[in-house]
């Protein structure tokens, strides 16, 4: 008797263990992947105050599906931190000096933590007129007139390539970039949406998670009175804006603009209404891009952000 108890207890304990390990095997969360991080700029309508955002006011939807929100941040006090180039095309008209002392103000008038670097575009390439830095005075001497000839810039998106791939040091701080150009791409020549460095340039852009504004800004030579040119590169810039969560500027107009000021207080007012976003991304086989869009019901607001994501691919 006391052989068969010893047999039963034994075996009673072993189902509880088997039991309690299948259990905690069935509640072990599976590896979900690698979080994604977007920078959100809050627009409130027109008329409209800013409303307060919270964190369980927002969604992130792929398609039909709801993603699972981690974080949200606002980017004030430690998290303001911001690096920001403006990024000037040297072939655009010489008329562009009488805006240089409304972009001087502009640069100037950031937060302390923002670091600003200049830059100009010419033949494909960032020509770094100023590295990164705080000294918003030292940037904003660094500002001079564009060369001026048609041709000196063969195309802006090389040249933004060029710039977040090869200029820009890796860091975790919010990145930002204000193009004046007139968007025109004269490597790929024809006017469609089709065209491959303009794409690129948004991808690159996007992995260095650089959201990109943009003024249109004629160029000096043949092409700054060409209305088909004219008309495609605004298409492309405003296109290049957002797609990486930025805001295109003076679109649908011929000539040089009037005045910069107005859309340089408009950028410097969505830089101080952004939030930082992290959240878990869908499953995915094969790793790639995935559209995604950041939204909410808090009436009259946009949440403006990059429109896909990189996703890592792996088991579902």
């Amino acid at each position: 008797m006391k052989t068969l108890r010893f047999i039963a207890t034994a075996l009673l304990g072993g189902i509880c263990a088997f039991g309690a390990s299948l259990a905690g095997a069935q509640q072990a969360p599976a590896p979900e992947g690698t979080p994604a991080h977007l920078v959100v700029t809050v627009e409130a309508h027109k008329g409209a105050s800013m409303p307060l955002i919270n964190r369980e006011d927002v969604m992130v939807l792929e398609g039909h599906n709801r993603d699972r929100g981690i974080d949200w941040v606002p980017a004030q006090g430690d998290r303001a931190a911001l690096e920001l180039f403006v990024f000037i095309d040297d072939s655009s008209l010489s008329d562009l000096g009488t805006q240089l002392n409304d972009i001087r103000k502009f640069i100037e008038a950031q937060p302390p933590s923002t670091k600003i670097g200049v830059a100009y575009m010419r033949n494909g390439t960032a020509l770094i007129a100023q590295d990164l830095t705080t000294d918003h005075a030292l940037a904003a001497k660094a500002l001079r007139l564009p060369i001026g000839y048609g041709g000196a810039e063969a195309s802006p998106y090389f040249a933004l390539s060029d710039l977040v791939k090869h200029h820009w040091p890796a860091s975790n701080e919010r990145r930002a970039v204000l193009m004046v150009t007139d968007g025109i791409d004269r490597y790929y020549g024809a006017g469609d949406l089709l065209d491959p460095y303009l794409d690129a340039a948004i991808d690159d852009a996007l992995r260095a998670e650089v959201m990109v504004s943009a003024i249109y800004n004629p160029d000096a030579g043949h092409f700054g009175h060409s209305y088909w040119q004219t008309y495609w590169g605004q298409i492309y810039l405003s296109h290049l804006a957002d797609e990486t969560g930025g805001e295109g500027y003076y679109i649908g107009f011929n000539g040089p603009a009037v005045a910069f000021a107005p859309y340089l207080d408009d950028e410097a007012n969505r830089l101080t209404h952004q939030y930082l976003l992290t959240f878990m991304p869908q499953p995915q086989k094969k790793a790639g891009w995935q559209r995604v869009r950041v939204t909410t019901e808090v009436p009259n607001v946009d949440l403006v952000s990059a429109g896909k994501i990189y996703v890592s691919g792996g088991p579902k």
